[in-house]
């Protein structure tokens, strides 16, 4: 039988909080700016949602980008962190860019509808 690595155990529940803190930041119920933050503010139409929400993306990625930094210094040893921010701001730029694609299409469609 293993000898149980101290060490090892505590880094595995360093990044199960790290991921359930994430989690509920993504469900909204964690830190501020969350996703169901947005949708209490209740845009005053649809321009204004997609401000918000390419917002919401550009400080995914400025976070990604600073806790990046930070790692590359030295200065955060919690690569899970690092990875995990990275993975965020990751996702939230592909929902972005298949939204764009989306709007495209229907833009398209509508064109090319007959009058």
């Amino acid at each position: 039988m293993n000898a149980i690595d101290s060490n090892r155990l505590l880094a595995m529940r360093t990044a199960i909080i790290e991921q359930n803190s994430a989690l509920q930041r993504a469900a909204g119920a964690g830190a501020p700016g969350g996703i169901g933050e947005a949708l209490d503010a209740k845009p005053n139409g649809f321009g204004d949602a997609m401000k918000s929400a390419l917002a919401q993306v550009n400080d995914l990625q400025s976070q990604s980008s600073a806790i990046s930094e930070a790692y590359e210094r030295g200065e955060v040893t919690d690569i899970a962190a690092v990875m995990l921010s990275r993975q965020q701001a990751s996702i939230g730029f592909e929902a972005t860019m298949q939204v764009r694609n989306k709007l495209l299409s229907a833009y398209k469609d509508i064109m090319s509808m007959p009058v």
